[in-house]
């Protein structure tokens, strides 16, 4: 009896060994995913702030009707006065979804019912609390928000889904689920957009851009107002100027997915870099140190939307190989030599 105890004893440990062997350190997409989780992680914490248990959160709401279509306008002010009359209570739930969908993309058994929920939840926030981004109103632009953070968590998530249908041909993360063409189609409808939004009337006047930077200033630390004032003091005046210079860059960035991998790899590059500079002087990190940003904004989703568009290696792009069971490697041990 001991010794039947004892083997299986050793048993057990060895599956366990065998077990902790088969570990494999996260893939691309995975990271990419786990740094979704840590952004919605964020917005969770930021809707927790008690700036969104006031009358502010509703009324800021409220200001993305202005200049939307009156449907859009409608449904965004009915939204503001609901949350004014339940602010506790719709926060609260507002706050919980998002921490559920941060932990449910992070845990693995859960990752498709989160990315599903994400996307559905994304398209309603986009709605109702950003007004379709702004993209119907003449203020629409990349450096403030457009098209909308939201509706770009939905797109990663719709990148990022746990599929490997097309990992064999996938020159990127991003095309492992939905294929080469729908990624790069997808890609180039984003950044071009942005570029249009860049040449509106409204952002190519004199002082467009520069109003709208040196506008962000207000409430942020000093250092960061700081660099806010010196960089709308060197755009004053050239507004026509600056939008056709990152105009060219977005159309640049749009197309460059289309490139052979070491022109795209640049392109990835500057898209970043782009991304970073509106994250910083025209996003203002979204706000998030004043106490009163709700998310990150679009900048920091769009150097995560980059990341998963960085060229790979036909073997980085492949799925690994499936992991044989401890009880089907100890029958070959015991059968035939291997």
């Amino acid at each position: 009896m001991s010794d039947i105890a004892v083997a299986g004893g050793q048993a057990s440990w060895r599956d366990a060994a065998e077990a902790t062997s088969t570990w494999r350190p996260p893939d691309a997409r995975r990271v990419l995913q786990l740094l979704l989780a840590a952004i919605w992680l964020l917005d969770a914490v930021l809707q927790y702030q008690s700036f969104m248990y006031s009358k502010a959160f509703p009324q800021m709401l409220a200001g993305t009707a202005s200049g939307n279509p009156s449907a859009i306008a409608s449904a965004i002010n009915w939204n503001s006065r609901l949350i004014a009359h339940h602010s506790v209570l719709i926060n609260t739930i507002f706050a919980t979804v998002q921490l559920l969908l941060a932990l449910g993309i992070a845990w693995r058994p859960t990752l498709r019912i989160a990315l599903a929920a994400s996307i559905a939840w994304a398209v309603g926030v986009w709605w109702f609390g950003e007004g379709l981004g702004m993209v119907l109103t003449p203020a629409a632009s990349p450096v403030n928000g457009a098209p909308g953070a939201v509706i770009i968590y939905a797109l990663l998530a719709v990148l990022l889904w746990p599929s490997d249908r097309h990992a064999a041909t996938a020159p990127f993360t991003a095309a492992r689920a939905v294929g080469v063409h729908v990624a790069r189609a997808a890609w180039l409808v984003l950044w071009a957009s942005l570029a249009y939004f860049a040449l509106l009337p409204g952002n190519r006047t004199s002082q467009g851009l520069s109003g709208m930077i040196g506008g962000m200033a207000s409430g942020e630390p000093g250092w960061l107002a700081t660099l806010d004032n010196h960089a709308a003091s060197l755009l004053a005046h050239q507004g026509l100027a600056a939008s056709i210079v990152l105009a060219i860059a977005l159309v640049v960035i749009a197309v460059g997915v289309y490139l052979p991998s070491p022109a795209a790899r640049a392109t990835v590059v500057l898209a970043i870099v782009v991304a970073a500079l509106i994250w910083v002087f025209g996003e203002a990190f979204g706000t998030i140190l004043t106490g009163g940003g709700t998310d990150p904004n679009s900048g920091l989703l769009l150097i995560l939307l980059s990341l998963a568009y960085w060229p790979l290696s036909r073997v980085a792009a492949a799925p690994p190989p499936p992991a044989v069971p401890a009880a089907a490697r100890e029958t070959d041990e015991e059968g035939a030599p291997v």
